[in-house]
């Protein structure tokens, strides 16, 4: 599993040019499924992102979690993060989850996050979506469960 987090003041999601999702300062989470993830899989990287401290304190110190600034989250599935760039000008997606595989993981993230944060907002799965943000910092992080689950 891929996560690209990245800290924003805010972000959003179109789909059809109707907003389904919007959130003001937190998290947008793109959010990739390979053919080898489970629910366990899936805990352990929500967990990483709840305990991550990556926003500023009192003294302009990376230092805050997400709770403890109030902050929203944005889900974006998004396949692309499976991308093998290796060969030719053309990515392939073999490594990627099937859409039944990668749906049933995004809808549990979902849940999960839900069930942690002050406000979980998402986009539609499979949706041909519009994403913008105002990415704080910039502050992005490539969370991959490859490395962070060793």
């Amino acid at each position: 599993m891929k996560f690209v987090l990245q800290r924003v003041l805010e972000a959003q999601v179109d789909v059809d040019g109707k907003t389904v999702g919007q959130i003001g300062n937190g998290y947008l989470l793109l959010m990739g499924v390979s053919q080898t993830d489970t629910r366990e899989i899936a805990d352990k990287m929500i967990e990483k992102v709840a305990r991550l401290r990556i926003f500023k304190d009192e003294n302009e110190k990376t230092n805050l979690s997400i709770d403890q600034v109030d902050g929203e989250i944005l889900v974006v599935s998004q396949f692309t993060l499976y991308a093998d760039c290796k060969k030719g000008n053309r990515p392939n997606f073999l490594n990627a989850g099937g859409a039944a595989l990668a749906e049933e993981l995004y809808e549990y993230v979902l849940e999960r996050c839900e069930g942690l944060f002050k406000n979980t907002e998402h986009g539609i799965f499979g949706a041909e979506m519009k994403v913008s943000l105002v990415n704080d910092g910039p502050f992005t992080i490539v969370l991959d469960s490859d490395e962070i689950l060793q």
